[in-house]
């Protein structure tokens, strides 16, 4: 880890930490806010205590990357409010367990004092059952609040800024750095919560109103220097236009982001990337208008998308590609890059040496005895299973691994093959062998900008990134990608060095 990447994480800080902790606090809020009348609720009509406490308790056992994939097809868009409301649901148990049972748990004998001395049943619970309750309730929200504080980093996917941008980006570029800077300010954050809200547990144990306060006076003071870039930002009238850069979580769509980033803001732009995006979440954010640009490439179009199975010349791909974002999504194709990233099999020189194996047909004969590695994504694309269908392939064992960790894990033989990306350049420092396609099962892979349906009608914004069309060839591409993945530069620095051999 060196000093200069430190710096040029910590320069992210402010805005990554205000965001996360915004985030958590307001989900925090509304959790309490439901949770409470809900468990009041519980008391006074007891059988449905245990459905109440079920339904949590289900939503609590969804993943939470799960959980906040899932808010964005409900409620049909990406950012804060999918985040919000996945985290809302999430602090839900707790809060709810913790009043229900804390309540119910009180000697009966103190509630039957209390109704032998004429309080209502109101009474008795605003006054016995509540109060007597309050340490356990604040435990409960002690325990949301950490939870929720670790649930925010998984808000990056769905375009929401977090203290995970570190953790994703870090993780995918193999920046050290990033992923500690992270985890140490989530952990923090977390921390700091939770010290305060044990404060306001010490308080509710000595019914001490002062002490009570200290917690207060201090969330207060952190949510109001959280939200003062983001007040400052909106009261600010920037005179130069602005525009929204989209990138998925690899490392090749960072150093693209960050290239087109360098040459909007050239051009006089404002601009805001949200970054380590799923593959349909950035396709779905451009169609309604929430980010401006974004590079995707013709074969997930193609198969994603489209849903086309057959595997035309590449220039026809490109043209029914353009013409089919036109007339469904009002999307401007404005043209390939220059280079491809296609899926390819890959496998360690050596290995496929050994066994034989230069193509997909021969990985076929062998494949009942090998095990294969790929992305997320990769076995559940209808581009793997056109692949797999075509030849017959049908591997003993199917891994899913982040797409970073593949690389390792078919140079140390975890798995045999994996799923590569061409255009990567662990390719050649590994020594891996691309298998041929010799069906071309596999649909061209051409790097395309692709602007909103706003975004194309901007001609300053075509225009600062019309140069870049046809300006990167593969070798280009795969020496930016080398350069943050085998020889741990920035992606400020693999941009910049991709920015200058495409400058005329």
């Amino acid at each position: 880890m060196s000093w200069q990447q430190l710096e040029s994480q910590l320069a992210h800080l402010p805005d990554y930490l205000s965001s996360h902790l915004l985030l958590a606090v307001a989900a925090m809020a509304l959790g309490i806010a439901i949770s409470l009348p809900l468990a009041i609720l519980a008391l006074r009509v007891r059988p449905i205590a245990g459905p109440l406490l079920a339904v949590a308790s289900i939503i609590q056992t969804i993943p939470g990357l799960a959980l906040l994939a899932l808010m964005v097809p409900l409620l049909g868009r990406i950012g804060l409010l999918p985040a919000l409301m996945a985290l809302v649901l999430y602090s839900l148990l707790p809060v709810l367990r913790n009043t229900v049972t804390g309540a119910s748990e009180v000697d009966p004998n103190v509630l039957e004092a209390a109704r032998g001395i004429g309080m209502t049943d109101n009474q008795v619970l605003w006054r016995v059952q509540i109060p007597l309750a309050m340490p356990v309730i604040v435990a409960g929200v002690r325990t949301a609040s950490v939870w929720t504080v670790g649930m925010a980093t998984l808000s990056t996917p769905v375009g929401a800024t977090s203290l995970g941008n570190y953790i994703f980006s870090g993780l995918q570029t193999q920046n050290m750095a990033a992923v500690m800077l992270g985890c140490v300010a989530s952990a923090s954050l977390a921390i700091g919560l939770d010290l305060l809200i044990r404060i306001a547990e010490v308080a509710s144990v000595r019914r001490d109103p002062r002490l009570a306060a200290i917690p207060l006076v201090g969330l207060a003071l952190a949510v109001g220097l959280a939200s003062w870039p983001q007040l400052s930002d909106a009261l600010r009238e920037s005179p130069r236009p602005r525009a929204v850069v989209g990138a998925k979580t690899f490392t090749e769509q960072y150093i693209l982001a960050q290239l087109i980033t360098s040459r909007l803001e050239a051009a006089g732009f404002e601009v805001d990337t949200l970054d380590s995006l799923g593959s349909t979440v950035v396709f779905d954010a451009l169609t309604t208008g929430e980010i401006d640009i974004y590079v995707d490439y013709s074969g997930t179009i193609w198969a994603n998308h489209m849903k086309r199975g057959d595997t035309p010349p590449a220039s026809e791909v490109l043209a029914e590609m353009a013409a089919w974002l036109d007339r469904e999504h009002r999307v401007l194709s404005l043209g390939p890059l220059g280079f491809e990233n296609a899926y390819a099999l890959a496998m360690r020189r050596d290995r496929a040496d050994a066994l034989g194996i230069s193509t997909i047909e021969d990985l076929a004969r062998r494949s009942p005895q090998l095990s294969a590695g790929g992305d997320y994504e990769f076995f559940a694309r209808p581009e793997w299973i056109a692949v797999r269908d075509r030849y017959g392939l049908d591997f003993k064992q199917q891994r899913s691994l982040d797409s970073t960790l593949m690389y390792s894990a078919v140079v140390e033989e975890e798995v045999d093959v994996i799923s590569a990306f061409s255009s990567d350049g662990r390719i050649a420092a590994y020594d891996l062998r691309v298998l041929s396609d010799p069906l071309q099962a596999f649909p061209p892979y051409d790097a395309v900008v692709l602007l909103s349906q706003s975004a194309r009608f901007r001609p300053e914004l075509v225009a600062a990134l019309t140069p870049l069309i046809g300006a990167i060839d593969d070798d280009l591409m795969r020496s930016a990608n080398k350069l943050v993945d085998v020889d741990s530069k920035t992606i400020v620095e693999a941009a910049a060095s991709l920015d200058a051999a495409t400058r005329p």
